[in-house]
């Protein structure tokens, strides 16, 4: 977290996983093509990246991974668009994650879907820049995705924390959707897998 004049300024996480060539899911939203290994590679991936981000396993799967108690470690806050939200609903989950407040930016979807889910009918940058000016020493908020909603965030998206997959999608939904705009980030870290998966966390130049 950055801090001025002693105040507390939230981050904005981008946290996804992505192709080797920039797709976050298939053209129809797929990503049951991500490669995870062996049975032995995946646990340990998993086991790995859960212990370190636990809250962005949804409620519904923490306890047979062992985090119904976890703490929430870096993310008190979740935003996502309405492509990413509908993998919960299609599943007839309106609170994929219970133990984070969450957000889903939406101009279609009825705003009392879910009493633990705000709705968002436009504007995600006012959002996120009211998220980002709470008072107190809240956590970081977590941009779920999709790639259409990054792009429309992109001036606010502090961090990138990006899980590269193996795999050629060929075509799909690009990680960020938008114009023309190269933008450097620096690596802060970055982790390889024997599953062939890498996490690299980036922070904005």
């Amino acid at each position: 977290m950055r801090f001025t004049w002693g105040i507390t300024v939230r981050k904005l996480v981008y946290y996804i996983g992505v192709t080797l060539d920039g797709r976050i899911a298939g053209p129809g939203g797929e990503f049951g093509f991500f490669p995870q290994g062996d049975e032995q590679q995946a646990a340990a991936y998993s086991t790995w990246v859960n212990a370190l981000y636990p809250e962005t396993v949804p409620t519904a799967y923490r306890t047979a991974v062992g985090l119904a108690k976890a703490p929430n470690r870096r993310f008190d806050t979740v935003v996502m668009g309405l492509g990413t939200y509908r993998l919960s609903l299609d599943n007839g989950v309106t609170s994929p994650y219970t133990h984070l407040r969450q957000y889903v930016v939406s101009s279609t979807l009825k705003p009392d879907t879910d009493p633990a889910v705000t709705v968002v009918a436009g504007d995600p940058l006012g959002l996120v820049r009211e998220l980002k000016g709470e008072s107190g020493a809240g956590q970081d908020i977590w941009l779920c995705g999709g790639g259409r909603l990054a792009g429309s965030l992109f001036p606010e998206i502090d961090e990138l924390l990006i899980k590269t997959y193996p795999v050629v999608a060929g075509s799909g939904i690009p990680v960020v959707e938008g114009d023309f705009d190269p933008t450097v980030f620096d690596v802060a870290e970055r982790t390889a897998f024997p599953n062939g998966v890498t996490l690299t966390r980036l922070t904005r130049r």
